[in-house]
């Protein structure tokens, strides 16, 4: 029998670190090669490391929220054969590599050439074997009532019997294992009357639950305090009149969705309209596509209109790109947006179409509100905020008529865009949706 150290391995796109989001195994497992043991997250891309070999865990080299450099031990294990690491000996590759460092947390600035790893000064101690984030809480003695704050334990019946009789259980002493509350310590509190009875039936809940911010959840934290801290932020927010545009969408939308090579074309949205109307919008304003390294004051701007469209999943926000924009028409663009979607949903969107927008659209759909504040995807100098759609009264100058209406609330990196010239893009793309037509005219 011997013993085998796994590395973190170069995940791809020239990383030195990656932060460890969960552990899928536990020290004691025993894992068969290829079966995963952990998933690793850089920027906004998860992967997930398998096991090369055979083997029991013996081992884990860092917890949950570790940032840790390519290269080090994460893992060992004790397999048949000799194994790439003598028994018993401190984990490190045999090679006499490093053992494994965990990095502080990035700071959100402007990224710099990785420096050299340096030795952490003790071991590390085995990760737990779950992400979940975890609530602690103090045992209380046993016989005496919790301080409050303190969550007290009890089985959910007696839990019941408790509020249903309006008492607040950390008030009663428990005198089962670490003070936990069973039946009679319930009936002994109520025989001494209602005076031990704290309030009619509504109990205070003074418990503190600590969330370490980890994975995606700490990307989004550093990439929105990056945004805010450096950009100084105009917000513009125009109401539009999309009933005409509407109705087109549902006329397109009835006819036979059948492209050219045959494939059924995808139902519209409001979204790719909206592209192709920034489309036109950027090409008499083309600074709005462009990318501000403040650092060196250069605006890179763009040919290629790279749009990303935030979209929310159940592991946090993601903003899938859609590539070449300038390029696709509507249903084009409807079908790249559909695919991205369900990509970013899934959790297989891969780094590539995660990351290279030049602009993006934020859009909550119905639970878009009447007006935003949408913060800017750094380093780009725009972000187009969609609000929902409303039914209102408006006057056409004689009578009161319904119109659907939207609200675009746009946000600009004022370094870059003047307040005139937000405005002015804005207003061309109002122009282009409420008269739709005009989107299909080169």
């Amino acid at each position: 029998m011997g013993e085998h150290i796994i590395k973190l391995p170069d995940v791809g796109e020239g990383v030195a670190e990656a932060e460890l989001v969960e552990w899928h195994v536990k020290i004691g497992d025993i894992v068969r090669e290829d079966t995963v043991l952990a998933a690793v997250m850089t920027d906004k891309a998860t992967v997930e490391i398998p096991s090369p070999v055979d083997g029991e865990i013996l081992w884990l080299g860092a917890e949950i929220g570790d940032t840790v450099a390519i290269g080090s031990p994460i893992v060992r294990l004790k397999v048949a054969g000799d194994g790439n690491v003598k028994p018993g000996k401190e984990a490190e590759p045999a090679t006499g590599a490093e053992p494994p460092v965990r990095l502080p947390s990035p700071k959100p600035e402007a990224a710099s050439p990785p420096k050299p790893a340096k030795p952490a000064e003790t071991p590390a101690k085995p990760a737990s074997s779950s992400s979940a984030p975890k609530t602690v809480t103090r045992s209380s003695a046993s016989g005496a009532p919790r301080p409050e704050g303190e969550k007290p334990l009890a089985s959910p019946a007696v839990r019941l019997r408790a509020k249903e009789a309006g008492i607040d259980l950390r008030q009663v002493a428990g005198t089962g294992p670490v003070g936990r509350i069973g039946h009679e310590d319930l009936e002994a509190f109520l025989a001494r009357g209602p005076q031990a009875a704290r309030g009619p039936g509504l109990a205070r809940d003074d418990t503190v639950e600590d969330i370490k911010l980890v994975g995606l959840r700490r990307k989004i934290a550093e990439k929105m305090t990056l945004s805010k801290s450096r950009i100084p932020h105009i917000t513009y927010v125009e109401e539009i009149d999309v009933t005409a545009l509407e109705e087109l969408r549902a006329a397109l939308n009835k006819e036979k969705r059948v492209a050219k090579g045959g494939a059924e074309r995808p139902k519209l949205t409001l979204l790719p309209f909206l592209m192709r109307a920034m489309v036109k919008a950027i090409a008499d304003q083309p600074q709005l596509n462009s990318l501000f390294d403040d650092e060196a004051g250069i605006i890179h701007q763009h040919g290629g209109i790279h749009i990303g469209i935030a979209a929310q999943t159940p592991s946090g926000l993601v903003v899938p790109v859609v590539k070449h924009a300038e390029a696709r028409d509507v249903w084009d663009c409807a079908t790249e947006v559909a695919r991205l979607a369900e990509a970013a949903k899934s959790g297989t969107a891969t780094r590539d179409e995660l990351s290279g927008s030049t602009i993006t659209i934020t859009s909550l759909g119905a639970m878009g509100g009447v007006a935003t504040t949408p913060v800017i995807n750094h380093p780009e100098v725009a972000i187009i905020g969609v609000n929902k759609m409303m039914v209102r009264p408006v006057w056409d100058g004689t009578q009161f008529i319904p119109r659907k209406m939207m609200n675009l609330s746009s946000s600009f990196d004022h370094r870059v865009i003047d307040g005139w010239d937000a405005a002015v893009f804005i207003q061309r793309i109002k122009a282009l949706l409420e008269t739709p037509a005009l989107i299909f005219v080169d």
